[in-house]
């Protein structure tokens, strides 16, 4: 199997990668990026723009992608930047994915992801979604994780300070608010990829606990 994985410096795409290179299922694994990954003898990695993606580039054409792109408002700098990232860039991803013929994407998408939402974040997770569901993919997965357990590379405070506080009430959390570890997120993922159910499917955040 090849796997396209858009995202995969992130904390839930370096799982992915990590998971992916090391699956005996999946053969070779095509990652593009902004900057150079460690080489391994399945990995192919393009250095890319995402403002200027390779529209012809033979390597859109994969058994499966998994796109785990993603920022913050505060890292962006604006909401025009961030729904850029968030929106913008991965929509850029999926319809070249889907151009090229690859038949089956999973996206790493949000709780509370609804284009109609007030907040805006998950607003922009749910356009997403919606604009996905319009190309002509035979299996969409989308996984909406919660909030996220993980060592990131940049430092979020609000995040962290928040980890712990729901670490410290799991044992009274529903299943739906509790932390969903990026290796779980991932492992999810990656098993949706693979089984390329036909159809549109939503994991939420209860099942990734």
């Amino acid at each position: 199997m090849k796997l396209l994985l858009a995202g995969a410096t992130g904390l839930v795409g370096s799982h992915v990668l990590a998971q992916a290179l090391a699956d005996p299922r999946i053969d070779a694994v095509i990652a593009p990026t902004r900057r150079a990954l460690p080489a391994h003898p399945k990995l192919l990695a393009p250095t890319v723009d995402f403002e200027a993606l390779p529209e012809e580039a033979p390597w859109w054409a994969a058994d499966a992608a998994i796109c785990a792109l993603g920022t913050t408002i505060g890292k962006a700098g604006s909401q025009d930047a961030f729904r850029r990232v968030d929106h913008d860039y991965q929509l850029a991803v999926a319809r070249l994915a889907s151009r090229h013929g690859t038949p089956s994407f999973v996206l790493n998408s949000a709780l509370g992801a609804n284009p109609g939402s007030r907040i805006f974040y998950n607003r922009v997770k749910g356009e997403l979604e919606r604009d996905l569901a319009s190309l002509d993919f035979a299996s969409l997965t989308f996984v909406r994780p919660g909030l996220i357990g993980g060592e990131r590379s940049e430092s979020r405070p609000a995040e962290r300070a928040a980890l712990v506080m729901i670490g410290i009430l799991r044992p009274v959390l529903p299943r739906a608010w509790r932390i969903n570890p990026a290796g779980r997120i991932a492992a999810t993922m990656i098993e949706a990829a693979i089984a390329g159910r036909p159809g549109t499917h939503v994991v939420g955040s209860a099942e990734l606990v």
